[in-house]
């Protein structure tokens, strides 16, 4: 399956590991802004944190996600969310639209595209994180390990696995 070859595979187990560390990381720092971009070989974690706050919490999470607790590698603030909605009302929004030349006719389906708008909004908002589960994360970290936590800038970690 296309989801388990190597480089993806890598990637969505970071992806998960990078999830469960800020949702550890938010618990013990609430209301600290944070980010991450995931890939192959670990994950950069975007905040105003220390390495070894850093370090404590991704031991943590791959401890935790390891024991079984997958929900740890779903997250509201997701990129696979943000596109699952705008994808998913702005293609809902258009469906009425489609095919009018007319601007008096788009002008007055703009409501219909609203509705719609708001079908599409609905519908991701419980397909997002069914997404994040099924194929932008594998919570199932295999035999991935924790190599460095790398400071590259002020506010921006490498969190380096294998």
């Amino acid at each position: 399956m296309l989801l388990n070859l190597p480089l993806i595979l890598e990637t969505r187990r970071n992806h998960a590991l990078e999830h469960a560390t800020i949702h550890l990381l938010a618990h013990k720092h609430p209301g600290k802004r944070m980010a991450g971009h995931s890939n192959p070989t670990g994950f950069f974690l975007l905040g105003n944190l220390t390495a070894q706050e850093i370090r404590e919490s991704a031991t943590e999470a791959h401890t935790r996600l390891n024991s079984g607790e997958s929900g740890l590698a779903v997250h509201p603030g997701c990129g696979t969310n943000m596109a699952t909605t705008a994808l998913l009302a702005g293609t809902f929004a258009w469906m009425p639209l489609r095919g009018t030349k007319s601007t008096l006719w788009r002008i007055l389906l703009i409501p219909f595209a609203l509705l719609f708008a708001i079908a599409g909004y609905q519908l991701s908002r419980p397909l997002g994180p069914w997404l994040q589960k099924h194929v932008t994360t594998e919570a199932d970290l295999g035999n991935m390990q924790i190599v460095d936590i790398v400071p590259v800038r002020k506010g921006v970690h490498r969190v380096v696995t294998k």
